[in-house]
């Protein structure tokens, strides 16, 4: 029997905490801000106000001492995300400064076959620390969605910065169109129905 009511979260179900992270006891994981989601093919809808976003929260971290991890996608020369071609560098706009680490990925969850879990170990964030992970970046329904649930399956608890992400309309499997929107929303409430928690903007990211 259908109702307009929400079920219950699979979080809710288990037990699960639903606080988000606090900034100042986590570290920051920015994903794949590069200039591929900008321009040309994989432009994103809202990727400029997601970016600004993704600076904000940056600017946070490092005002805060917060750790900061940078994952950058390389999908090979002549690829949007050639990472040896300015198309595929991380944006200036939230460049990495000296001492944060950069790891490069080739897959969407940012720790498949990367050094990722072992730099968070490094900053002192190894699963069942106690330190949190906030996640923003591109696309919401991808990179940012799974390693969010590569996070989860470690025995992290990340927490997604929403306002700082955004993704790109796509065709259904019977042709019509998904508004980028609608993408949005469903990897987000996919997030929160047990991979971690989702916060809508930078502000209300607690300190």
């Amino acid at each position: 029997m259908s109702t307009n009511q929400p079920s219950a979260t699979l979080r809710d179900v288990v037990g699960l905490d639903g606080a988000p992270a606090k900034l100042s006891d986590s570290i920051l994981i920015m994903i794949d801000v590069q200039n591929t989601y900008r321009t040309g093919v994989m432009a994103l809808d809202g990727a400029e106000e997601a970016l600004a976003a993704a600076a904000r929260l940056l600017e946070r971290a490092r005002d805060a001492g917060t750790p900061v991890v940078h994952i950058i996608h390389d999908g090979g020369e002549g690829s949007p995300y050639d990472i040896r071609a300015q198309i595929g560098a991380i944006s200036d706009e939230v460049a990495p400064k000296d001492g944060e680490a950069v790891v490069v990925k080739n897959f969407p969850n940012s720790f498949h076959l990367t050094e990722l879990e072992k730099t968070l170990t490094e900053l002192g964030a190894a699963p069942g620390s106690g330190k949190d992970l906030v996640l923003s970046g591109f696309m919401t329904h991808m990179c940012v969605n799974y390693t969010a649930q590569g996070a989860f399956n470690l025995g992290y608890r990340p927490t997604v910065v929403a306002e700082a992400t955004a993704t790109r309309s796509l065709a259904t499997p019977d042709g019509t169109v998904l508004p980028a929107a609608a993408l949005q929303a469903a990897a987000l409430t996919s997030i929160t129905d047990l991979f971690g928690v989702v916060v809508p903007t930078v502000d209300t990211l607690p300190a």
